[in-house]
């Protein structure tokens, strides 16, 4: 495997992660970016880890994938809640987690596993795998 190879899916998840928080809210930080790309990175694996595994399955599974990876990286970078600060939304865990985003990761995994499919399709031609929606 090419170093390219591997590192494009993740380039490509950052980068688009980190366009979506400035759409969204305006600002990022550079830890997202680098976030976005590992957690786009292991969700593209999903479907090589559980090739017959529904999509709605993949993207529970990576759901809390990414809840798992945004807790760890708060414990790390969002210390004094400077990157972002769930401390009032509902179902927050110390403010770091919480119920409604992981609810948005999950959709967003959904999302990112089939585009993880078409960007191999398109830059390596990797045979699209094809599994069920549910």
């Amino acid at each position: 495997m090419t170093i390219f190879r591997a590192a494009a899916p993740a380039l490509a998840g950052g980068g688009l992660y980190a366009l979506t928080e400035l759409l969204w809210r305006g600002r990022t930080h550079w830890s997202m970016a680098a976030l976005g790309g590992i957690c786009f990175w292991l969700l593209g694996g999903l479907d090589e880890l559980a090739p017959s595994a529904p999509l709605a399955v993949q993207a529970m599974l990576g759901g809390a994938l990414v809840t798992v990876l945004e807790a760890l990286t708060g414990l790390i970078v969002n210390r004094g809640y400077a990157v972002w600060d769930y401390r009032a939304v509902p179902g927050n865990l110390n403010g770091q987690i919480c119920l409604p985003f992981f609810t948005a990761w999950v959709a967003l995994a959904a999302v990112a596993v089939p585009l993880d499919d078409a960007l191999r399709l398109l830059l390596f031609r990797e045979p699209w795998p094809g599994f069920p929606v549910f």
